[in-house]
């Protein structure tokens, strides 16, 4: 007979303890795990393949026939099953009021290399330099996942992808949209390689947004929020594009001005 998961009740036991200290990053770094909220987002990683090391379940959500089904799915796949009351779930996410499924799951780290190379169309990847908000980060991912970007390339000291803000932001599409991690250098070799065209969003841009070339395999290279990009790198795009702006503000957050960016090398594809 099967047994029931365990149910946790207190603040000190060592499983809550590590969980809530994924909230670090020197804990993320050491222990290659992330945290992720809800039950649709869970059910998302398991179902994507990822690995969840570790399930919490909300106890007096347990019996729910969706969420059952959810603690069936990830115990089929190894991971740990327990129950915790409310107080402890919002605990782990820092949160008054906290999802009824929050799962530990194993990190993913790729080079350009392992990113996806679709062969029926050509490629769009989104580069992002020095990216460090990471709602901006979790924004991104979930607009290039809308679009159907062929994946994130992450370059040089960036957010990491895995804080809690990040994985919030991205809405389950950290799991849908494959993202890699590279110096500048590396990546820029690698797309030369590949043939994508580099295009960059920046003040220095000499065509508008929605006359650069994007129906050929393409990279959208996105700058650091404040700096932009440097000279050197600008100096390696084959093109700079400029998005008009009119009004007071001088600029875009940089998780809309990526969205710009992506739909419209979108609507050049004729949105397919």
């Amino acid at each position: 007979m099967k047994r029931p998961p365990e149910l946790l009740t207190s603040p000190s036991n060592p499983l809550i303890k590590a969980l809530k200290g994924l909230e670090r990053k020197k804990e993320r770094t050491e222990s290659g795990l992330f945290l992720a909220e809800g039950a649709r987002i869970v059910g998302q990683g398991l179902a994507r393949g990822w690995q969840a090391e570790t399930v919490v379940i909300a106890a007096d959500m347990a019996d729910r026939p969706q969420i059952a089904a959810l603690a069936r799915q990830a115990e089929a796949s190894g991971a740990r099953v327990v129950l915790a009351p409310e107080r402890l779930m919002s605990k782990i996410t820092q949160k008054d009021n906290a999802q009824s499924v929050v799962a530990a799951f194993r990190q993913r780290h790729i080079a350009p290399e392992a990113l996806p190379a679709p062969e029926a169309t050509a490629p769009l990847y989104v580069a992002l330099y020095e990216v460090r908000d990471p709602g901006n980060l979790g924004t991104i991912l979930r607009t290039a996942d809308c679009a159907g970007a062929s994946g994130v390339i992450l370059l040089g000291t960036c957010c990491d992808p895995y804080s809690f803000e990040c994985v919030r932001a991205s809405m389950g599409s950290l799991f849908d949209m494959p993202f890699a991690q590279a110096d500048f250098d590396a990546f820029n070799a690698w797309r030369q390689a590949r043939g994508l065209t580099l295009t960059a969003a920046s003040v220095n841009g000499t065509i508008r947004h929605d006359a650069a070339p994007f129906g050929a395999p393409s990279v959208i290279l996105m700058g650091n929020e404040q700096a932009g990009l440097p000279p050197d790198v600008e100096a390696a795009c084959d093109h700079l594009s400029l998005i008009p702006m009119r009004g007071g503000a001088d600029s875009l957050n940089l998780a809309q001005a990526t969205a710009v960016m992506i739909y419209e090398a979108w609507r050049q594809r004729g949105y397919t």
